[in-house]
């Protein structure tokens, strides 16, 4: 998720996230520009146009249930990663040898 928000700051988009606990991810966001929290909580939904969830969030964190009740949209990681590469050219490298040489 880290990466997803570091092209959104490159981007120009404003970000903020949150983490269960400080490391280097999170100083990193904030080097870029990113608002972080340590800890969920409904306040940190405050004002988002969107949330995005990875897929370890269980169902009841309390930033999924605020964003709910406010109507913002939540995405998945691979919605969001949809998301902005329709706003960019993308290449995408497939098949079964040798991508990780290329």
């Amino acid at each position: 998720m880290s990466a997803i928000a570091a092209v959104l700051l490159a981007m120009g988009d404003e970000v903020s996230g949150s983490d269960l606990k400080h490391g280097a991810a999170l100083d990193r966001l904030t080097t870029l520009g990113a608002q972080v929290h340590v800890g969920h909580a409904p306040a940190n939904v405050a004002g988002a146009d969107a949330v995005v969830l990875s897929s370890a969030i269980p169902v009841d964190n309390p930033e999924l249930a605020e964003a709910r009740r406010l109507g913002v949209p939540v995405l998945s990681r691979a919605e969001m990663l949809a998301a902005i590469a329709a706003r960019r050219r993308c290449v995408a490298v497939s098949g079964t040898h040798g991508k990780t040489t290329t």
